[in-house]
């Protein structure tokens, strides 16, 4: 049965579109720049000067690489510091660092690009998304965004390179102190202390709060997001703070705390991961494994001899991942507590979602429930299809999966055993992880609406 509406099926608001590379959509034309980006990567690192041996890596071991780098989740094939040379770790950085700009910097850049050009609603909605309606505080973000980058990124470095300035020569030390301190702000979890000990990550310092706890503070900067530094620095108060940004908080607080005490409690007495440390060494290492969880990738502790149960802890904690504008990935905090919030209204019988006083838009709940519903469905299937493929078991092909669309880094000695068409997989995954997640959600702030002439009739389903 159909219902006729007035009207015709045309577009409520027609969408404006962009000169030259215009004709393509803000998502497409965005998903193509990071494309290019990883192809242009996969160029420079299949080059024989960027491999430590002078022999080019091959075109599969590249692409994966890049794809990694760009998408900043640290999965890799080979080792990084025995495989790539000063020049390939020189690319990989300036990688990592473009690709943890984020989305929302990028999509800035587009915008003062082609100021004049682009449309005036998608201006708006760049600006909106930065937590503000006037184009020009645009401008002045991006630059106080990029400056908070580097300024956290340098106190990092210095921290680091003090402390390996006790163990190897100073102008070492600085390498190491800056391609970390990169990695851990980004997120990304790639590491280039190989020559300790070649694919431990940082598990030769699980113990060495001195390395452990600077990482700790860059990847947390690096996964609140940069709304939350300039609201929190801003406002000073916890009560003027916007809701987002007490829910930002208040969740990543929680989240670094309840993982601690969850790893610590599944792998208190595991030899092989926490059960053969001191006591303030397993709360340093519980600590770093779950702050890395929010898709670091930097492995303190052998993932793969973690328990079953600290495995499913470490996966819940990797697909919920850091917070939205941010150089983390994962189905994002605020995300996660919408999707909570609304069981909880459901459960109690309450017709709305409402936190600290507020009601949440049952749009922005539909979006946060889709959101969560596609990741845990692609990273099932993709899990299925790594053990049709490749030699895993289903927890660490599900560990690998979640690992890649999550963009954390974290790998149950799987990667290594992917087939090819396991490792294209991946690749794809961790394009989706950082790109096609943030695209859907500037989608579902945009969408395109239209008004239909008829709409079918109501049904009735069992639903539970």
């Amino acid at each position: 049965m159909l219902i006729f509406l007035k009207g015709r099926d045309l577009p409520l608001q027609k969408k404006p579109r962009m000169a030259g590379f215009g004709r393509l959509s803000t998502n497409l034309l965005i998903s193509m720049i990071f494309l290019i980006i990883i192809l242009l990567g996969t160029m420079l690192l299949l080059l024989p000067a960027a491999s430590r041996n002078g022999t080019s890596c091959g075109w599969i071991t590249a692409l994966f690489t890049a794809t990694s780098a760009t998408c900043v989740t640290g999965l890799s094939l080979v080792d990084t510091y025995t495989q790539w040379s000063p020049f390939g770790q020189v690319v990989l950085a300036c990688l990592i660092e473009i690709g943890g700009l984020g989305f929302m910097s990028i999509a800035s850049i587009l915008i003062l690009l082609f100021r004049g050009q682009v449309g005036m609603k998608q201006q708006m909605l760049i600006a909106q998304s930065f937590g503000t309606s006037d184009m020009q505080d645009i401008v002045k973000m991006q630059k106080w965004m990029l400056k908070m980058c580097l300024v956290i990124q340098f106190a990092g470095m210095v921290l680091l390179t003090a402390r390996f300035s006790f163990q190897y020569p100073f102008d070492m030390s600085i390498r190491l102190g800056l391609f970390h301190s990169i990695s851990a702000f980004c997120n990304a979890g790639f590491d280039i202390l190989g020559f300790r000990l070649p694919g431990s990550s940082v598990g030769t310092y699980a113990t060495d709060p001195f390395v452990l706890l600077p990482l700790s503070a860059l990847i947390v900067f690096g996964g609140l997001g940069y709304i939350v530094w300039e609201e929190a620095i801003r406002v000073r108060k916890w009560k003027k703070l916007s809701v987002y940004a007490r829910l930002v908080l208040l969740t990543t607080l929680a989240l670094l705390l309840s993982g601690t005490l969850l790893i610590l409690i599944c792998e208190y007495q595991n030899p092989k991961t926490l059960g053969s440390m001191t006591l303030p060494q397993k709360l340093l290492a519980a600590f770093f494994q779950s702050v890395t969880l929010r898709t670091a990738g930097f492995a303190g502790i052998p993932q793969e001899s973690l328990t079953d149960a600290g495995k499913s802890v470490s996966m819940f904690l990797m697909l919920i991942g850091g917070s939205s504008g941010s150089t983390a990935g994962g189905l994002k905090t605020v995300t996660f507590v919408v999707v909570l919030l609304f069981l909880r209204s459901r459960m109690t019988g309450k017709p709305t979602v409402t936190v600290f006083h507020r009601t949440i838009p049952a749009s922005l709940v539909i979006n946060a429930l889709s959101i969560y519903g596609l990741m845990v469905f692609l990273s099932v299937f993709g899990a299925t299809v790594l053990t049709m493929t490749s030699p895993l078991s289903l927890t660490d092909a599900l560990y690998e999966c979640v690992s890649a669309i999550a963009t954390v880094g974290l790998s149950c000695n799987a990667t290594s055993r992917l087939s090819l068409p396991g490792k294209l997989l991946i690749c794809l995954y961790m394009y989706f992880g950082r790109v096609g997640i943030l695209t859907i959600a500037l989608g579902f702030l945009h969408p395109r609406t239209t008004e239909p002439r008829y709409r079918y009739a109501d049904t009735s389903l069992l639903i539970g």
